[in-house]
C-alpha cells in the first residue's frame, strides 16, 4: 500500500468537501527573511487539522506545483501564528492577515513536524512579515475560498488547488 493518498472521485460523482468554518489565529513572531534555496517539500496531503494553541509557520512562495514531494525553494517568511480557533486548513484556503488578503494555501511542509508545520502560501511574489507590516497579535484567518470574507477583494493569486 502506498504512503501517498491518491485522490479518487467520490462514488456519487460529487465533492466530499462540505462547508467549514474559518480557522483563526494571531501572529506570535514576525519573520523578516527570504531564501531562494530553501528545499521545502510538499506533503501529499491537501489539508491539515489545527488545534487551539498550536503554533505554525507561515511562508510565502511563488511556486505553484502541488504534486507531493515538489521542492519549494523560493520562499519568504511571514512569521509564526498561534491557532485561536481550531479547524481544517485546506489547500486553496485564503490567508487574510489583518484586513489584507495575502494569498492562498499551496500546501504544507513538515520538515519541523511535530514542532510545527510550514504552511505554504501562494503569492504573486514572495513577501516577508516585515514587508507586510506584521506585528505580534496581528489577526490571521484561513478562509474557505467559496465563502466571501468581510472584504469584497478578489484573490490576487492563481488557484493553487490545481497543479501546473
Amino acid at each position: 500500500m502506498s504512503r501517498h493518498p491518491v485522490a479518487a472521485p467520490h462514488p456519487s460523482g460529487h465533492s466530499e468537501d462540505g462547508p467549514k468554518r474559518t480557522v483563526e489565529g494571531s501572529v506570535v513572531k514576525v519573520l523578516v527573511h527570504r531564501r531562494d534555496d530553501r528545499g521545502m517539500s510538499l506533503e501529499p496531503y491537501a489539508s491539515r487539522c489545527v488545534r487551539v494553541g498550536e503554533v505554525h509557520e507561515l511562508v510565502t512562495t511563488d511556486h505553484r506545483d502541488t504534486r507531493p514531494g515538489t521542492t519549494i525553494d523560493r520562499v519568504a517568511f511571514l512569521g509564526f501564528a498561534e491557532i485561536t480557533r481550531a479547524g481544517v486548513v485546506d489547500r486553496g484556503d485564503l490567508l487574510w492577515v489583518g484586513d489584507r488578503l495575502v494569498g492562498a494555501v499551496l500546501g504544507f511542509d513538515a520538515c519541523h513536524f511535530p514542532n510545527h508545520y510550514n504552511v505554504l502560501i501562494a503569492t504573486g511574489e514572495t513577501l516577508t512579515g516585515s514587508e507586510l507590516g506584521l506585528r505580534p497579535e496581528t489577526a490571521v484567518r484561513f478562509v474557505p475560498p467559496e465563502r466571501p470574507a468581510d472584504q469584497d477583494d478578489e484573490s490576487p493569486v492563481a488557484d493553487p488547488r490545481r497543479s501546473r
